[in-house]
């Protein structure tokens, strides 16, 4: 009872909701400008990964708003790359002038490092997370390296090419927020890489029929072949026997890499494990929904309620 009497219930509000609780979290920053960056990093957060954003809420303040400075970081770099295919595909641009603009910005992330100011929101917010905590700027330039892959990569011949991609557009961002979370044992980081590939993958299953409208197809082919399934048959929404067991297959193998991200949790510092294993939860829960949704991934978005997404808090909890 102790752990269901201790659990913080007054987090547990719709997290649109403007509370005391956000702003102190933003408010306590003394920098109007500074102040006004973490917010709008707050905001893309909340937008854009809203399971993600409900487990940040139990972060202190000062790594919560860290994250939402890496996150944020994260997608604009996303943005970036998906704003370019769009205006390559109107012939607006050449990939070669793409290139020259992820390099610019490349090149401003770097300076940032390096301690260059800039008015970028995102670019304030980060270079005030790097000067309290380590984040490696490889991991950042690997994740710019993954996401460019999309301007020139639409398929995957084997799982080693999609774990190369699972990496630098996941696995880094776990690395990244692994040195705000804190660690008592660097085991942590090789766990922290398997929860990013398993989000990835996750990504990969949900978003299969979005996917395949832009032409893109990140399910292994060689593996497709073994199950006997062809790209017309993905194109053409066909669930049958052979899509389901390689669904299965898929599924089962996103589960095992959870499953080893859950041998790390326990060695990030205590502060921070709630956080991760309750977004750990939720997102590989995604999976059953595939499940349930009798494995259409081609008309029906697998996702949970933010009802579905706070019932599990109260068991999180007690597990934790």
């Amino acid at each position: 009872m102790n752990g269901i009497l201790k659990f913080p219930y007054y987090l547990v509000r719709p997290v649109y909701q403007k509370t005391s609780f956000h702003r102190s979290v933003i408010d306590e920053v003394n920098s109007p400008k500074l102040r006004d960056a973490y917010h709008t990093c707050r905001l893309i957060t909340r937008e854009h990964a809203k399971t993600f954003y409900l487990a940040t809420r139990f972060l202190p303040n000062k790594k919560q708003r860290s994250i939402f400075a890496i996150y944020a970081l994260c997608r604009f770099i996303d943005d970036l790359v998906d704003e370019a295919e769009d205006l390559i595909a109107k012939e607006s641009l050449s990939v070669g002038q793409i290139h020259e603009m992820v390099d610019s910005w490349k090149k401003k992330l770097e300076n940032t490092y390096n301690g260059a100011e800039y008015d970028h929101t995102i670019l304030i917010a980060l270079s005030d997370v790097l000067k309290t905590y380590h984040i490696p700027l490889e991991h950042s330039l690997e994740l710019i390296e993954g996401v460019s892959m999309d301007l020139t990569k639409q398929r995957y011949s084997n799982f080693d090419e999609l774990y190369e991609y699972s990496y630098k557009v996941a696995s880094v961002v776990g690395l990244m927020t692994s040195e705000v979370f804190g660690y008592h044992d660097k085991q942590a980081l090789k766990h922290a890489v398997d929860l990013g590939i398993a989000m990835q993958l996750t990504n990969i299953l949900r978003d299969v029929g979005e996917d395949l409208s832009r032409n893109r197809i990140y399910l292994p082919a060689d593996e497709l072949k073994v199950f006997d399934l062809t790209e017309d048959d993905l194109f053409s929404h066909k669930i049958d026997d052979r899509f389901i067991k390689f669904m299965e297959f898929q599924i089962k193998r996103a589960e095992s890499y959870y499953e080893s991200a859950d041998i790390g949790i326990p060695m990030l510092n205590n502060d921070s494990r709630y956080a991760v294993y309750l977004a750990r939860q939720n997102y590989s829960r995604i999976l059953n929904k595939i499940r349930k949704n009798g494995y259409d991934v081609f008309s029906k978005r697998a996702y949970l309620s933010t009802t579905e997404k706070l019932s599990i808090l109260p068991k999180v909890w007690l597990n934790r």
